[in-house]
C-alpha cells in the first residue's frame, strides 16, 4: 500500500513538472512568436517616410537586451538599435520608394558617439536631394543636435530647445561607507585610474578632475559646433544659449533656432502633403526595424564578419561580453572559412582584466589566418573596452567615444566595521596555513596579502601596456606615459597614437569591403540573435520576478549597478567608472 502511494505521488509530481515544462514552452512560444509579428515584413511602399522617434529610451548597438519579465510587460521598450537606425538611413539614401526622413524627437537618451554617427549619416542622406523633417514638442539638446541637421527644424509653438552646455555628476560614496563601517582597501596602477575614486573619496581627485574638464571641453566644443553647422549659426551665439538658459524660453523667440512651429496634427498634414496624399490618410510611416526587416541583405558566401560587444567585461555569465560566451565565437569566425575579415564595434568601460587578456587572444588567433581585424570604438572603449581593442590592424573612433584609461586596479571592501563594530558578529578562523583565507572581506586584509595583490595588478599593467605597445606599434615606456589609467576623448585619442582615424562603424565596414574587394551587401552581423535568448531571459527572470512593475529612475539603477559590482567584481579590473555626460 505504501509502495502504491510512493508511485502514485511521484507520478503526481513527475506529471506536474511535465505540464510546468510544457506550459513554460508554450509561453516562450507565444510571446516570441508576438514580438516577432510586431515587426511588419510587408514591402515597402512607394511614397514612404522612414520614420525615426527618438523617444527617451537608451539606443542598444546591436540587438535587444532585457529580462524576460521586461519584455513581456513593456514589449520592445528600448525601441530601435543602432545598426538599424544607421543601415536604413543610409539604404534608404537610395531607395526611390522613402520621399524623406521624420526626426520625431524628444529626450531620447543615446550616447554621443551614436548622435555623432546618425548626424553624419543624416547629411549623407540629404546629399542624395530627400528631404529630413524634424519635429519635437520640446527638444533635449542631444535631440536638437540631430535635429539641426534637418532641412526643417519644427517645435510646439509653445515648446522649447534646452541647450545647456555639457555636464557630469558622479557620485561618491565614502562618506557613507564610513557611517555603515565599511573600508574599501585598494591596490592601483595609475594616477588617473578614477574608478575608485567614488568609494575611497568624498570628492573628486585633481588628476580625476583634469580628465573630466577636458573630456567635458571636448564635448562641449563638438555638440555647439554642431549645432552651429547645422542652423547657420555663429558658434558665439550657441555657446551664449546655456547662460541666457533658453531652456525657460519658447524656442520661436530665439533668432534662427528653429524654422517653423506647428502642433503635432499639422506636422503631420504637412508630411502628407509632402508624400501627396490626403489628411484623412494614414501617413506612410516605416520605423527603421520594419525597413530593415524587409530589406534582409542576402550576402555571399564570401563575408566580412561585423561583431559587436556591448557591456561590461566578465569571465563568465553571459551578460554583457562574456569571456565564456565570445571567445568561442571569435574562434568559430576565425574557423569560418566564408568570413574574410573583422570589424569589432566595442561599447564597453571594461570589466575582468582575465577576461579582457582571453578575448585579446582569442582576436590575436583571428588575425593569425590573415584575415583583417578593424574595430569600430562606439560611446566608451576604454580600459578592458581598450585592451581588446588594441591588437586591432585599424581603430577607428568617433569624436565623441571615451576611450583610453590603460590601468589597473584591485578592490577589496573591508566590512568588519558593519559586521562587527554596527551588528555585533564576530568570526573566528580555524585554518591549516595562515593565508588559507584569501581576500576575506570580514577583516582588514594582511599586509602579506595586500603586497601580493598589488604585484600582481602591477604585473596585469605590464601586460596590459605590453599589447597596447605591440598592437600600436610603439614603445612601452610611450605606452605607460600616456596610460596612468587616464581617459581620452576620440579626437585626441588620434593625436596621442591610441588610434588610427576618426570615423564611425559605417567607415570601418566600407573601408574593410573595399579593401577586400567585397560588396557592401556582403556584411553578416553577430552574435546571431535567434530564439535562445529567451532561456537567458527565462534564467535572470528567476531574480526579477519580485522587481516586477517597478520602474526604478536612472539615479537608483546607477546605485544598484554600483552596488552590484561592488560585490561582485574580480579583483584584478580593468575598469572604468561609469561615465554620463548630460
Amino acid at each position: 500500500m505504501l509502495k502504491k502511494f510512493f508511485i502514485s505521488m511521484l507520478g503526481t509530481i513527475a506529471g506536474l513538472w511535465l505540464t510546468i515544462f510544457i506550459g513554460v514552452v508554450l509561453v516562450i512560444a507565444l510571446f516570441s512568436s508576438l514580438l516577432a509579428s510586431s515587426v511588419s515584413t510587408e514591402p515597402i511602399k512607394d511614397g514612404s517616410i522612414l520614420h525615426i522617434k527618438l523617444d527617451g529610451s537608451t539606443m542598444l548597438d546591436y540587438g535587444k537586451q532585457g529580462d524576460f519579465w521586461t519584455v513581456v510587460r513593456d514589449g520592445d521598450a528600448q525601441g530601435e538599435t543602432f545598426v538599424d537606425v544607421l543601415d536604413a538611413i543610409r539604404l534608404s539614401a537610395k531607395d526611390a520608394r522613402i520621399k524623406g526622413i521624420y526626426l520625431d524627437c524628444g529626450t531620447s537618451d543615446i550616447h554621443a558617439a551614436q548622435r555623432e554617427e546618425i548626424i553624419n549619416a543624416l547629411r549623407d542622406f540629404r546629399e542624395t536631394g530627400k528631404w529630413v523633417i524634424a519635429y519635437a514638442d520640446n527638444y533635449s539638446q542631444g535631440d536638437f543636435m540631430i535635429a539641426s541637421v534637418a532641412d526643417e527644424v519644427i517645435v510646439n509653438p509653445v515648446g522649447s530647445v534646452n541647450i545647456h552646455g555639457v555636464v557630469t555628476q558622479v557620485p561618491f560614496f565614502a562618506g557613507l561607507l564610513d557611517k555603515v563601517g565599511v573600508k574599501m582597501q585598494v591596490v592601483r596602477v595609475g594616477d588617473y585610474k578614477s574608478a575608485i575614486e567614488p568609494f575611497t573619496l568624498t570628492k573628486m581627485s585633481e588628476a580625476s578632475h583634469l580628465q573630466y574638464t577636458e573630456m567635458i571641453d571636448s564635448l562641449w566644443n563638438y555638440t555647439a559646433g554642431s549645432i552651429a553647422t547645422g542652423r547657420g549659426l555663429d558658434i558665439a551665439t550657441v555657446r551664449s544659449y546655456p547662460d541666457s538658459i533658453i531652456a525657460f524660453k519658447l524656442a520661436k523667440d530665439v533668432a534662427g533656432l528653429v524654422t517653423d512651429t506647428k502642433y503635432r496634427r499639422e506636422v503631420e498634414d504637412y508630411l502628407r502633403s509632402k508624400v501627396g496624399i490626403d489628411k484623412d490618410k494614414d501617413l506612410p510611416f516605416v520605423t527603421p526595424t520594419e525597413y530593415m526587416a524587409s530589406n534582409e541583405s542576402s550576402h555571399s558566401d564570401k563575408h566580412v564578419a561585423v561583431f559587436f560587444a556591448e557591456g561590461d567585461i566578465v569571465d563568465t555569465g553571459g551578460i554583457g561580453i562574456s569571456a565564456d560566451v565570445v571567445v568561442p565565437q571569435i574562434l568559430e569566425l576565425a574557423d569560418n572559412e566564408d568570413v574574410c575579415g573583422l570589424v569589432l564595434r566595442i561599447n564597453s568601460g571594461g570589466g575582468s582584466a582575465f577576461a579582457s587578456e582571453q578575448i585579446w587572444e582569442a582576436l590575436e588567433y583571428f588575425k593569425s589566418k590573415n584575415k583583417p581585424l578593424y574595430v569600430s570604438m562606439g560611446g566608451v572603449a576604454a580600459s578592458g573596452g581598450y585592451y581588446i581593442a588594441c591588437g586591432a590592424d585599424s581603430i577607428y573612433t568617433d569624436r565623441t567615444t571615451i576611450t583610453g584609461s590603460i590601468g589597473v586596479f584591485g578592490m577589496i571592501p573591508d566590512i568588519s566595521g558593519l559586521m562587527t563594530g554596527h551588528l555585533g558578529i564576530n568570526f573566528t578562523e580555524v585554518k591549516s596555513n595562515e593565508n588559507a583565507l584569501l581576500l576575506n572581506t570580514n577583516k582588514p586584509l594582511p599586509q602579506e596579502q595586500l603586497d601580493a595583490l598589488q604585484a600582481m595588478v602591477e604585473t596585469t599593467y605590464d601586460i596590459f601596456t605590453g599589447r597596447v605597445a605591440a598592437g600600436r606599434g610603439i614603445e612601452q615606456d610611450s605606452v605607460k606615459a600616456i596610460g596612468q589609467g587616464r581617459v581620452w576623448i576620440g579626437g585626441r585619442a588620434v593625436e596621442i597614437g591610441l588610434a588610427d582615424c576618426v570615423g564611425g562603424l559605417d567607415a570601418a565596414i566600407t573601408d574593410m569591403v573595399n579593401n577586400l574587394g567585397l560588396d557592401r551587401r556582403d556584411v553578416a552581423y553577430y552574435p546571431a540573435l535567434d530564439e535562445k535568448m529567451w532561456l537567458e531571459w527565462v534564467r535572470q527572470a528567476r531574480g526579477n520576478v519580485q522587481m516586477g512593475g517597478v520602474t526604478m529612475d536612472a539615479t537608483t539603477r546607477r546605485l544598484l549597478h554600483v552596488i552590484d559590482y561592488v560585490t561582485n567584481a574580480a579583483a584584478v579590473q580593468a575598469h572604468i567608472e561609469p561615465i554620463e555626460f548630460k
